[in-house]
């Protein structure tokens, strides 16, 4: 289950969208990756482009995926998706900003 907050109501440049990700959900993350990055761009998802295209998705997926031990701690991947910098935790967190 992806559970969204918006951390700053403002369009400014500086403004950004954060959502919290349940790494034990059946969603993918590049799912709720999307989602989130529509959300911020007040966008539908159908028109924006794959994911894919920017990033290794399976990778993304393997390294936050819970491991044999639990979840993972720590770290973070922060990429440019679209006119977005999108920055995703081990903790569960996809902060969207404008890029």
């Amino acid at each position: 289950m992806t559970e969204m907050t918006t951390r700053s109501p403002s369009a400014q440049a500086d403004a950004e969208y954060v959502s919290q990700y349940d790494r034990l959900d059946d969603e993918p993350l590049s799912v709720a990756i999307v989602n989130a990055v529509a959300t911020f761009g007040n966008e539908s998802v159908t028109e924006l482009e794959p994911l894919h295209y920017t990033i290794n998705t399976d990778a993304l997926e393997r390294l936050f995926e819970p491991r044999t031990d639990g979840v993972r701690s720590g770290g973070s991947v922060s990429f440019e998706y679209l006119d977005y910098l999108v920055t995703v935790t081990a903790g569960g967190e996809i902060r969207v900003e404008a890029a």
